[in-house]
């Protein structure tokens, strides 16, 4: 999410391009805001990763990553399947994103329905 979140923060018109759409004030603006919040989310789980994800304190970031990765990849997945696009190039892209969306969305769900175990550390 962070490389993602700096690639569309300071590339947005070279993603455009490759995407094959025209770059235009809207479009770029959406797509620096878009990064902002990949790095946004990418730096809360950095900052949390000391934490027990499924625990009391992890429980909300969880969560959160469970609603950005299902709804996220779902959303792909019906990009993939509702648009014809003439790249295929584009095509495989996209599906292949859906589906590494979903295995996150699968595995947050996973952590978020389990009880995490403690793991006790030994501090000198």
């Amino acid at each position: 999410m962070g490389l993602t979140g700096i690639a569309l923060s300071f590339m947005p018109s070279e993603i455009l391009e490759y995407l094959g759409q025209v770059p235009n004030p809207i479009l770029t603006l959406t797509l620096q805001l878009m990064g902002a919040l990949y790095f946004g989310f990418a730096i809360t789980n950095w900052m949390a990763k000391g934490n027990l994800m499924g625990g009391i304190y992890g429980k909300p970031l969880c969560i959160g990553n469970l609603a950005h990765f299902l709804i996220g990849g779902l959303a792909l997945l019906k990009f993939v399947f509702n648009n014809n696009t003439d790249s295929n190039k584009i095509q495989t892209f996209f599906l292949i994103l859906a589906l590494i969306y979903l295995v996150l969305a699968i595995s947050f769900t996973y952590i978020f329905f389990t009880t995490p175990k403690s793991v006790k550390r030994n501090i000198k």
